[in-house]
């Protein structure tokens, strides 16, 4: 049987899910295939990293977006008024800080799960700022509403604050408290999608 590259992948990701050291050695012996066949397809440690956590926030996102829709169908905000992209966000934020293999991944290996997860020219970060671009968008134009600024921009400061208040213990010594970033980051988004509503 080929391995392809998507293979590699799924199979990093099951690991950093699951609090696993990534050992592309032992990846390549698990997975019957040359080392130099492995490097040849996802690249270096920190390349396949990148694809593995790429996926999981792929995934997680998904699964925020279709709790919504299980919840509140095709409706842009929940019956108390809120938008459909602050309640994604919440959800994903949650998600990311519950996963024990993501807090096993960054307590034993900060410096580079916080060098892949927030390079903005890396697998990850470019990826989730235009997942909040697409939903933006979305609850813009179903809302009928007029964003102050761009959404690119909007969801570039979104995703930073977010990884600051995720990965806080680490960047900044500090506990991880997310009600005070989704009261902030429902803040700013609420200010630059509803002015008037967030004033």
């Amino acid at each position: 049987m080929t391995v392809s590259t998507d293979d590699i992948v799924r199979h990093a990701a099951r690991l950093l899910y699951s609090g696993t050291r990534l050992d592309l050695g032992r990846m390549a012996a698990e997975l019957g295939i040359s080392r130099t066949t492995f490097f040849r397809r996802v690249g270096n440690r920190d390349d396949l990293m990148g694809a593995g956590l790429r996926l999981l926030s792929d995934r997680t996102w998904q699964r925020a977006l279709d709790h919504w829709h299980e919840q509140h169908g095709d409706a842009v905000r929940a019956p108390e008024g809120r938008l459909r992209c602050l309640w994604v966000m919440e959800e994903y934020r949650r998600e990311v800080a519950g996963n024990e293999g993501m807090r096993k991944l960054i307590e034993a290996e900060s410096t580079v799960a916080l060098r892949v997860l927030t390079d903005p020219r890396g697998a990850v970060q470019p990826a989730l700022v235009d997942a909040h671009v697409e939903l933006f968008r979305a609850d813009a134009e179903a809302a009928g509403l007029t964003p102050l600024v761009g959404l690119p921009d909007l969801a570039f400061a979104v995703v930073r604050l977010g990884e600051s208040f995720l990965y806080s213990d680490v960047l900044a010594a500090r506990t991880v408290d997310l009600t005070v970033a989704t009261t902030l980051l429902d803040t700013l988004v609420r200010g630059a999608l509803e002015p008037t509503a967030a004033g």
